[in-house]
């Protein structure tokens, strides 16, 4: 799976993708992407696989790390990238910009 950090975002600035190489488990490769076009919701981030729905999230601080953490697994685990209750996404389902089929 692949995690996106926008670089232009204030913590992508601030070298948010190496606090999350730090912080993902096993499996996740972090990428920098200069931009997401999520500028209204400064910290943009992405999680895709392939053959999985991808999400797009927004609005993400360093307070959202164990749940950016507990998606990655929960992300992981699904066979397809969906679910079927949001609530197992904590605050994260507030943060969502997009979910984009597979």
């Amino acid at each position: 799976m692949k995690l996106y950090v926008c670089t232009l975002c204030e913590l992508g600035r601030a070298g948010f993708a190496n606090t999350l190489r730090h912080a993902m488990p096993s499996g996740v490769e972090v990428l920098e992407i200069e931009c997401m076009s999520g500028c209204g919701r400064d910290q943009t981030v992405a999680f895709r696989a392939d053959g999985k729905t991808a999400y797009l999230f927004g609005d993400i601080t360093l307070a959202d790390l164990p749940e950016l953490q507990n998606f990655a697994k929960l992300y992981a685990a699904s066979p397809d990238g969906n679910f079927a209750d949001a609530r197992v996404l904590g605050n994260l389902r507030n943060k969502a910009i997009a979910r984009i089929p597979g």
